[in-house]
């Protein structure tokens, strides 16, 4: 029986720091060329410079391809979470025959690669009533496609975790309605899951790249269309614009992280 307290051994140390090493070199490569003003022969760089990094941020192009990369996500994650919220809960607690159904919908962005989806998308709506191609509409609802499976089953296994039905069964003996049980009690406690979804569904849409160019590339220009395009200009500006879209989305998961448990804390304190 493996305690909770016993300290690893030699093996498990040595396993994790060269799966460390192996996920983290090309990360830490990248960090150096981005500092980097020369950098040829020698194992590290002749000549240090932040002149890359100054003429990203100097580029308004980058500030806005930013903005609109983080609110476009951010619609398309709220309002999965707001659909998906209560229809999980509603299918898990009081439908539980219609999961098998629920899991076959949202495993299909799985099945469908993203160049037959675009292809797809545009000429269902270049055209008719719903004319949409190449707006911000058309991305957001494939992006809501896209995180789907994410948001399904990180609330599905909060909901199995907490065994909401029996917790929402307890509240209502108490004399809690079902609105509140659901509110007050149910929600509080697979906030953390739902918090790791949308996190994990927010990520997921800020690096993708193939819908967001076959879909809206000639016409909004996102943080990654913008990636893909100054990578021809310059290897160090790349690196130094992937370097920053990596610290920008360490930070946002840090806010959020701290953001559910502080939550949790106050629903458990």
């Amino acid at each position: 029986m493996v305690h909770p307290g016993k300290k690893a051994g030699w093996g498990h140390r040595s396993f994790m720091l060269v799966l460390m090493i192996y996920l983290l070199l090309p990360l830490i490569a990248t960090s150096i060329y981005a500092f980097a003003r020369e950098w040829q022969t020698t194992l590290l760089p002749e000549k240090w410079t932040l002149d890359w990094f100054r003429m990203m941020f100097e580029d308004v192009r980058f500030l806005d391809a930013l903005w609109t990369s983080l609110y476009l996500c951010s619609i398309s994650v709220a309002l999965s979470l707001v659909v998906m919220l209560p229809t999980v809960f509603i299918i898990s607690v009081y439908l539980p025959k219609w999961e098998s159904f629920m899991k076959g919908i949202v495993v299909l962005p799985y099945a469908v690669p993203g160049v037959v989806a675009a292809v797809g998308l545009i000429r269902a709506y270049s055209s008719g009533p719903i004319n949409i191609a190449g707006t911000a509409y058309i991305l957001i609802g494939a992006y809501f496609i896209v995180v789907l499976p994410y948001m399904y089953q990180g609330i599905r296994n909060s909901l199995l975790t907490v065994s909401a039905v029996e917790l929402l069964n307890s509240a209502e003996i108490l004399g809690a309605s079902r609105k509140k049980a659901f509110v007050s009690v149910v929600l509080p406690n697979i906030w953390p899951g739902v918090i790791v979804s949308t996190l994990l569904s927010f990520s997921v849409l800020f690096g993708e790249f193939v819908l967001t160019n076959m879909l809206v590339g000639g016409h909004l220009k996102t943080i990654q269309v913008y990636l893909y395009q100054r990578v021809g200009e310059s290897g160090h500006l790349a690196s130094a614009i992937a370097i920053t879209y990596f610290v920008f989305i360490l930070a946002l998961s840090m806010v959020l992280m701290m953001l559910g448990k502080k939550m949790n804390r106050g629903t458990h304190g």
